[in-house]
């Protein structure tokens, strides 16, 4: 890779992920509901891709379009609720509401690097990757609402 700003920001970047992926592995471990452990393992592992991405588009293996934008609902839960103490044991809505507010605040870290860089293909892989994070939020917020807030028999 010729340009060294945009290596230095995508090992930041790899650096997130990996730091993303162990966040996620960690969590599973304290979580004594299957279902969330799984989920939480399968967040682990989409970090891991997107670390195993950027470490390809470092070495040109792949292009900045290789990252798909993909419409995103935003329920906008983590922004309107408090984030719990993830020290402090948690109950499986807490687990998913810990993991939105991840996502969000990786969210926003990808759209500031990105918003430094216009009209360059740093900018366009930041928003593809801040986009992928959104796409997380949006997987962990609907967990969290239906983990939260169950259906009951009646309605």
């Amino acid at each position: 890779m010729k340009n060294k700003k945009l290596e230095s920001l995508i090992d930041i970047a790899i650096d997130r992920e990996i730091q993303a992926c162990n966040f996620y592995k960690d969590l599973a471990e304290r979580s004594g509901d299957q279902a969330v452990k799984d989920t939480l393992i399968f967040l682990a592992g989409e970090e891991q891709k997107h670390r195993e991405f950027l470490e390809g588009y470092r070495s040109g293996l792949y292009e900045s379009e290789s990252l798909r934008l993909a419409d995103v609902v935003d329920y906008k839960i983590a922004e309107h609720l408090e984030e719990p103490d993830p020290t402090k044991d948690m109950n499986s809505a807490e687990m998913y509401l810990v993991a939105a507010h991840r996502e969000l605040q990786s969210y926003h870290f990808y759209r500031a690097l990105a918003d430094l860089h216009p009209d360059s293909e740093a900018r366009t892989m930041l928003l593809r990757i801040a986009n992928e994070e959104m796409k997380h939020k949006e997987k962990v917020e609907y967990l969290y609402s239906n983990t939260a807030f169950p259906q009951t028999a009646g309605g």
